[in-house]
This record gives structure tokens, C-alpha cells and sequence, in this order.
């Protein structure tokens, strides 16, 4: 990367900036994801390998701007690891992953109280990045507000607060009939909000990852729908061309075939 970026290099890696790599950075995370999904060993290892080159991209610019290296990336994680893992390297103890969770957000405190950035500079939910898509944003969100005693005692009671969320859009929604008052869409707007928060917060209490199952969702329902275009073209049609009969019919087939 270094001699890609130097005087005679490459024209185009030496234009990039670290803002022009931002996407690519989110593009190569989601195609290590999709390896994942594939059990693909190989695509897994090329896209792990992608996404390294990010990290080594951003670092050799930073190096040229002066600020840190690759070399000082790696020590920061390493040293990091160490130290909030003390029950491996320091002799203290954890003896399950609740504890280790506890560590970890009380060692992550002072560390924030050494570098300066108090409770009262950075608040509990200051950490969780902004660009995260929205429903992991939920989740990592709801984990703070957990970590700091800030959450349902049992599984039932968020539950409960789905059904409360989906009451209050369903009267939202008896309200809007006949009517397109802006206020009203703002309000239906805000309910679908509270009720996806909530259903991710009941994801959290039963160990689901909301952003897993949601894509996992998305992955069976393209496969179906592939499904009905490719029968639909063998009787020469598009989607947009049959009737909906015709369409629901081929969707319970489709059901058959692609479970999960």
C-alpha cells in the first residue's frame, strides 16, 4: 500500500482520501457477512482479506498525515485486550460471560475517566455509532441502556411492551383513515419507530440478533419471490402480469420449497 500510495504509484489509490473509503469500508464488512451467510470458506478468507486491505488503506494515510501507523493500530487493540480481559492476563476473576460483560463496561469507564471523558462529557449512549444501520443501532442501544441497570426484568414484560407499541399504531393508523393530515403521518411514523425499537429489545431478552434474523427474513423471501418469477417465465410472464390469485398460489409453492 505504501508504494501504491507513493510518487509514481497508483493514480487512483493515491487520490483516495479517508472519506472517499468510508463506502468501501461498509461494502467490504457486508460481503464478509454474506461469505459468512454462504458458509463459504473461501469467499469468507477473500473478504476477510478485502476488509483488511481497508484497514491497512486508512492506516497508511494516517501514516502520511503523521498521526499513527498499522504497527500503532495493532499494539492499541493488543494492549486494549489485555487490558479488559484481567481474569486472563491479570489474575483477577470472571467466571461467566455476565461477568466479563460487567468488566468490561466498568474498565471501559475508566478508561474514559483517564482520558478525560467523564460520564458528564460522553453519555452512556454517546458509543454507539450513529451510522450503524438502524436496527442494529437498536439493539447495541437497548445493550447500553441494559449494561447500566436501564431495562425489563423478563423476557414477558418487553413482550408486553411490543403488544403496548402495536395498540398504540394501530389507533394511529383508525385515525388516519379518511385523512392526510401530515400530523397524523408524522405519528404513524413515530409509532412503527417505538414498535420496531421494542421488537428489538425483545430480540435482545431471547438472544436473537434482530439484524441477523431480519437478513436471514429478507434472504427466504428473495428466494420465494425468485421462485415465482422463474415459474411465471416459464408460462411467459412478469410478476406484474399475473393475477394476484395466480401470484398467491405460486407463493404457497414457493413456501414449500424454500422453508427457511
Amino acid at each position: 500500500m505504501a508504494q501504491l500510495r507513493a510518487p509514481g504509484g497508483c493514480p487512483w489509490d493515491r487520490e483516495q482520501t479517508l472519506e472517499t473509503l468510508k463506502t468501501y469500508l461498509l461494502e467490504e464488512t457486508y460481503e464478509t457477512l454474506d461469505a459468512i451467510d454462504a458458509g463459504d470458506p473461501n469467499g469468507h478468507r477473500d473478504e476477510l482479506g478485502d476488509l483488511l486491505l481497508q484497514i491497512v488503506f486508512q492506516s497508511e494515510i494516517a501514516q502520511e498525515a503523521g498521526t499513527f501507523g498499522l504497527a500503532e493500530v495493532a499494539t492499541a487493540i493488543a494492549d486494549k485486550l489485555v487490558r479488559r480481559h484481567p481474569h486472563v492476563f491479570a489474575g483477577s476473576y470472571a467466571h461467566t460471560s455476565a461477568d466479563v460483560s460487567k468488566n468490561w463496561e466498568r474498565i471501559k469507564a475508566e478508561e474514559r475517566a483517564k482520558s478525560g471523558k467523564s460520564k458528564a462529557a460522553q453519555g452512556t449512549l454517546d458509543s454507539v455509532p450513529k451510522a450503524l444501520p438502524a436496527l442494529l443501532r437498536a439493539l447495541r442501544t437497548g445493550e447500553k441502556a441494559a449494561a447500566v441497570g436501564f431495562d425489563w426484568t423478563r423476557a414477558a414484560d418487553v413482550r408486553a411492551k411490543v403488544y403496548e407499541e402495536w395498540s398504540e399504531l394501530d389507533q394511529a393508523l383508525k385515525e388516519r383513515e379518511g385523512t392526510r393530515d401530515s400530523r397524523n403521518h408524522a405519528q404513524v411514523t413515530e409509532e412503527i419507530g417505538d414498535l420496531l425499537f421494542s421488537v428489538a429489545n425483545l430480540s435482545r431478552h431471547l438472544g436473537v440478533d434482530p439484524e441477523d434474523a431480519l437478513r436471514r427474513t429478507l434472504e427466504k423471501f428473495q428466494s420465494r419471490f425468485s421462485y415465482i418469477e422463474r415459474e411465471l417465465a416459464v408460462r411467459g410472464k412478469v410478476p406484474s402480469e399475473a393475477t394476484i390469485d395466480e401470484l398467491e398460489r405460486l407463493w404457497e409453492d414457493a413456501k414449500l420449497f424454500f422453508r427457511t
